[in-house]
């Protein structure tokens, strides 16, 4: 974690060590089943145990780290079984996201979605994980979030932040990171035209491809 501090930091410590730890989880710096050893963590990005603690409780609480009883903080692992059920209930929620999100059409939508699939693009180009991963959410979010439903938001973004230790898998390798950003183009077009069912179908595809490719990764590592 050695670029933090020549980043901004955040306003409080807290806050600074929550945006580290996501780092460097998404990147995959910090593997499913690792373990967090705090001392070492405090030491690098030169804060104190307090706000390393209260960043752990809360990745904790969003099912990203787990606390095991006298071994200390572990990056959460997830069987093949837990991710294939995570992402079908996050396509049984996300197709009523955006199903809502193409019929309301609310103004300006395309015109994000496009900016930030530049952002996409760029970071799938330099084969940057953790800023790719970082505006493939964005993408995604930007879109639920044009349902206008704040609540079923806040499911599908705990449905996600739970599998975040393994977005870099997906993304390592570059064949994946050129099929998302056509899928991505495609999923712009689609609402761009009012496309719900085109739309729908193409954010299907996009998980079922990020799960085939887990699935081939997690039996490689079995």
């Amino acid at each position: 974690m050695s670029s933090a501090v020549q980043r901004r930091r955040p306003p409080t410590a807290q806050q600074f060590v929550l945006e580290e730890l996501r780092r460097a989880i998404t990147s995959g710096e910090l593997k499913p089943g690792g373990q967090i050893r705090q001392d070492a963590l405090a030491a690098r990005l030169d804060v104190s145990r307090v706000p390393l603690r209260e960043a752990l409780k809360t990745l904790e609480a969003e099912g990203l780290v787990v606390h095991h009883v006298h071994r200390g903080y572990f990056v959460a692992e997830l069987s093949l079984d837990d991710l294939e059920e995570i992402y079908r209930i996050r396509g049984l929620l996300e197709t009523e996201a955006v199903r809502l999100a193409v019929s309301r059409g609310p103004d300006g939508l395309t015109a994000a979605l496009e900016q930030i699939q530049g952002e996409v693009e760029r970071a799938a180009d330099a084969g940057d994980v953790t800023a790719m991963a970082a505006a493939n959410r964005r993408f995604h979010f930007t879109l639920v979030e044009a349902s206008g439903m704040p609540r079923l938001v806040r499911l599908i973004a705990t449905l996600w932040d739970s599998t975040d230790a393994y977005r870099s898998l997906y993304y390592t390798e570059v064949a994946n990171r050129e099929r998302a950003v056509r899928e991505h183009r495609a999923v712009i077009s689609a609402v761009r035209h009012g496309d719900t069912d085109a739309a729908l179908r193409w954010l299907h595809d996009h998980r079922a491809h990020a799960v085939a490719a887990l699935r081939e990764v997690l039996d490689l590592d079995a």
